[in-house]
């Protein structure tokens, strides 16, 4: 009998439909990523939900893994996965949530909401000065993925000029006043006034905004990252912000998580934290969607049908993108 691993936190009905598809299977069912221990991972043929990527070289029967993230890099280092294995991502689960988090911190940041919060915490009225608009505003997104493109929609409802850097080019959606590639990155930050980072960690993206080209930035810019912390070297955003280089930022990863009591992050000024809160389970649409990209998916892959989201070993990111891209 096959053996199906499922560390999404399902609820019932979600088990019922998984099951459906997996008929006639034997399911186990763990808490998300650490409740799945190293012989639950070795002996499932197909894993649903993410698993500690350890365990799996040794994970020989497995068939197909779909990740509850959109992220995989974990996932696509050699020796982790068995060769032939499939990997998908969840891709699209994320956007609407993680979109409506990024509009949250650019107005509290834009209105410099966290000095007044300061404020009232210390028993303080006093005023901080001018604030800027996001109307008229521009934009510049890194990353066009479903997290960045929802954000970059939203930013243009709102009255924001917003260009996006992507891997590959394709046709430019009206919203969009222009799409870029990486290497254009230095010639636009500095007319930015907000700069989000929604990237994926790749070799490429580690540590791209270092205080070289935070320093590009106006002084009046305001930095957001729900990527990955490895994004921007702590040290780097510190001084940043405290020289005054940048405005102000919101983080809602770090280099290191969980974040250290003694990192000089906490007291860093103008500066929103969330513990990487954006995302995850923290609406029930997250889990719905999550749950039907696993079981459609599977039901894919056991009738031999192309997959959704299916990873590419070669750059971390899903297949369906980059053919959308060249089209």
């Amino acid at each position: 009998m096959k053996e199906v691993l499922v560390t999404i936190p399902v609820e019932e009905e979600h088990r019922r439909y998984l099951e459906a598809v997996g008929r006639g299977m034997h399911f186990t069912y763990a808490c998300r990523q650490k409740g799945a221990d190293q012989e639950m991972v070795a002996q499932a043929d197909y894993i649903l939900g993410n698993v500690r990527p350890e365990y799996l070289p040794q994970a020989q029967h497995l068939e197909f893994l779909q990740l509850d993230s959109a992220g995989a890099n974990e996932y696509i280092k050699p020796g982790v996965l068995p060769e032939g294995v499939k990997l998908c991502n969840a891709t699209g689960a994320y956007g609407a949530t993680i979109a409506e988090y990024l509009v949250g911190v650019v107005f509290a940041l834009k209105k410099k909401l966290p000095c007044y919060e300061e404020n009232r915490r210390k028993h303080i009225w006093q005023d901080h000065g001018m604030v800027t608009n996001i109307a008229g505003s521009s934009t510049l997104v890194l990353g066009l993925g479903d997290i960045g493109d929802t954000f970059a929609r939203k930013m243009h409802a709102l009255g924001s000029r917003v260009t996006g850097i992507r891997r590959n080019l394709g046709e430019k959606p009206d919203y969009l006043e222009g799409v870029y590639q990486m290497k254009a990155l230095e010639e636009l930050l500095p007319g930015a006034d907000l700069v989000v980072c929604t990237l994926p960690e790749t070799a490429e993206t580690c540590r791209l905004l270092d205080k070289q080209k935070l320093r590009l930035m106006k002084t009046s810019a305001v930095l957001v990252n729900v990527g990955r912390g490895s994004l921007i070297p702590t040290q780097d955003l510190v001084w940043a912000l405290e020289e005054g280089v940048i405005a102000g930022a919101a983080i809602d990863v770090a280099e290191q998580e969980p974040l250290p009591e003694d990192s000089p992050l906490w007291e860093a000024p103008n500066l929103i934290i969330t513990p990487h809160v954006a995302g995850s389970y923290h609406t029930r649409e997250i889990l719905d969607t999550v749950v039907e990209i696993a079981g459609e998916n599977f039901q894919a892959f056991l009738a031999g049908r192309p997959l959704k989201n299916e990873v590419d070993f070669q750059t971390g990111y899903r297949r369906s993108i980059i053919k959308e891209n060249i089209s």
